[in-house]
């Protein structure tokens, strides 16, 4: 049974954080909250979605009345990165050898009818605190590390920034794959360790 995204849209939502918690934060596995998912992310995420291939994470947020609040999708990490492997230390070696510990935030919506302050950097501490446990759980291993890129010409990463992520850069603008040469638009880069060794852990 499809479940339309827009039957979930209702005025506005403005209020305090308090007002909303405890929050839900739910793993998307059955089929009525998949579909739900993939609704939400296709009308209101201006990139949609058509499916996520190998090691991937879906999250959907409820506040404490239900209501659906927000969608994240984590999933490959890019193969190449400048800026990133920098930081990391890593040339092709370690690169091949751990790019399987990062993961990649490839989608965060908040649907458009939530307007909440400190909702955003809210959910991504809340995720950062269980994100390496649940791969674990669903993959057999852990991830160390969170990256995710900023379309500025869309937004100016103020969630990432609350929520202490790193900005390590800016990327040039390849596809995630590194192939095909420019097809995008240079965004930022940030990293979010989920362990406090994670560069040791990295360069192994």
């Amino acid at each position: 049974r499809q479940i339309p995204a827009v039957s979930y849209a209702s005025d506005a939502i403005c209020c305090p954080l308090k007002a909303l918690l405890p929050l839900e934060i739910k793993l998307v596995q059955g089929q009525e909250h998949m579909q739900l998912f993939s609704a939400l992310l296709k009308c209101h995420h201006y990139l949609g979605y058509s499916g996520a291939v190998g090691e991937n994470l879906k999250y959907l947020v409820e506040d404490q009345a239900g209501r659906p609040m927000a969608c994240l999708l984590f999933g490959s990490a890019a193969w190449k990165l400048a800026a990133r492997d920098r930081f990391l230390g890593w040339d092709d070696t370690s690169r091949n050898r751990n790019l399987p510990l990062i993961t990649n935030n490839m989608r965060f919506l908040i649907l458009p009818w939530v307007k909440v302050e400190h909702l955003a950097s809210h959910i991504l501490g809340r995720i950062a605190r269980r994100i390496s446990d649940d791969w674990l759980q669903q993959y057999g291993h852990e991830v160390v590390l969170l990256e995710t890129f900023v379309d500025t010409l869309r937004f100016q990463g103020t969630c990432y920034r609350a929520a202490n992520w790193l900005h390590v850069g800016r990327s040039t603008g390849r596809t995630r794959n590194g192939k095909g040469g420019i097809q995008a638009a240079p965004k930022e880069i940030y990293l979010y360790p989920l362990h406090r060794r994670y560069l040791s852990i990295l360069e192994r």
